[in-house]
């Protein structure tokens, strides 16, 4: 019988990931079992056991590649006011609000990871540093340390927004806590472009 190549694992390792990380912010951890993940991946639950030790390792290893692409993805944004401009207009929208599976894990997935054991805090407080950073350094390009304050206000603050919208069950509300929030968020962005 034929080994797969480390190419064909680490394939399947990224579609059990890109599946668990779809479903824990559709249905979270909890309401996850591994036997729907892999089904959701198109593999047996014998296959898991190939690519992570217990579940918690893999919702540490989800935590810690959502967070990663998030932060990547805030690393493509030009610098300055038009890049978190183009962040916060496309973070705090129905369209986000209404698709969990496709967005910000921290938005979905806070609260679980509060619960969640050391691995997974751990893994997260890494990918929050990233993402922190790269919004610091969209602020002030020049010295993002001097940022760090308001890009952490601006980060948790878009999350709390999000949250809330989701949790509201009156539309109408729900889309003005979302309008509020492109605009407290504005509050955070540097007001001249030029000054770093």
């Amino acid at each position: 019988m034929a080994r797969y190549g480390k190419e064909h694992k680490d394939v399947t390792r990224k579609r059990i990931l890109d599946s668990a990380g779809r479903l824990f912010k559709a249905d979270g951890v909890d309401g996850s079992g591994i036997a729907g993940l892999m089904s959701d991946a198109g593999l047996t639950n014998g296959a898991f056991y190939a690519h992570f030790a217990s579940k918690d390792d893999l919702v540490a290893s989800v935590i810690a590649e959502q967070m990663s692409a998030q932060a990547a993805a805030i690393r493509a944004l030009p610098h300055g006011r038009d890049g978190l401009e183009l962040f916060i207009r496309e973070y705090l929208t129905p369209t986000h609000r209404d698709n969990p599976s496709a967005g910000c894990p921290s938005a979905a997935l806070l609260d679980e990871v509060a619960r969640s054991p050391d691995v997974t805090k751990h893994a997260y407080t890494d990918g929050a540093n990233a993402i922190i950073d790269e919004i610091a350094r969209r602020l002030r390009p020049q010295r993002p340390e001097a940022a760090r304050a308001n890009a952490i206000g601006l980060y948790t603050m878009m999350v709390g927004t999000l949250q809330l919208a989701r949790a509201l069950s009156d539309d109408e509300l729900s889309q003005e806590v979302l309008t509020s929030g492109v605009a407290n968020a504005a509050a955070f962005l540097p007001r001249d472009p030029e000054h770093h």
